[in-house]
């Protein structure tokens, strides 16, 4: 006899993901400073190439820890600081504008439009 029922064949198999890699929404902290976050863990979600890193910052605004799933760069650790910000130096793993950078500076994860959350040179 036949099976009957939706196959699962044109399913999206998204059971075990992990959710959307994003950067940190742009905020006044992030405009003219900087707001540091601890990378918690590094993770591997199924169906992407590349690893994802859970980073945990202080809300600037609340008393509340945002916890925020971005695509981990080569060199990332757990326990590492990372900074985001328009004075963040130039290390693995910072978010920085692209204006701040010297040329020739390897990147990844870039946003063509503020707020995009990262469209151009991603690894997954």
């Amino acid at each position: 006899s036949q099976r009957k029922g939706a196959g699962g064949i044109f399913k999206s198999h998204n059971k075990h993901r992990k959710g959307a890699a994003k950067l940190r929404k742009i905020d006044f902290a992030e405009r003219n400073g900087f707001v540091k976050g601890v990378v918690q863990e590094i993770i591997h979600d199924p169906g992407r190439g590349a690893p994802l890193a859970i980073v945990r910052f202080r809300d600037p605004y609340r008393y509340k820890v945002k916890k925020e799933i971005f695509v981990a760069p080569e060199g990332l650790y757990t326990g590492q600081f990372v900074y985001c910000g328009k004075k963040a130096n130039l290390v693995v793993g910072n978010v920085l504008p692209v204006g701040k950078m010297p040329e020739g500076t390897a990147l990844c994860n870039v946003e063509a439009k503020p707020g995009d959350n990262g469209v151009l040179a991603r690894a997954s």
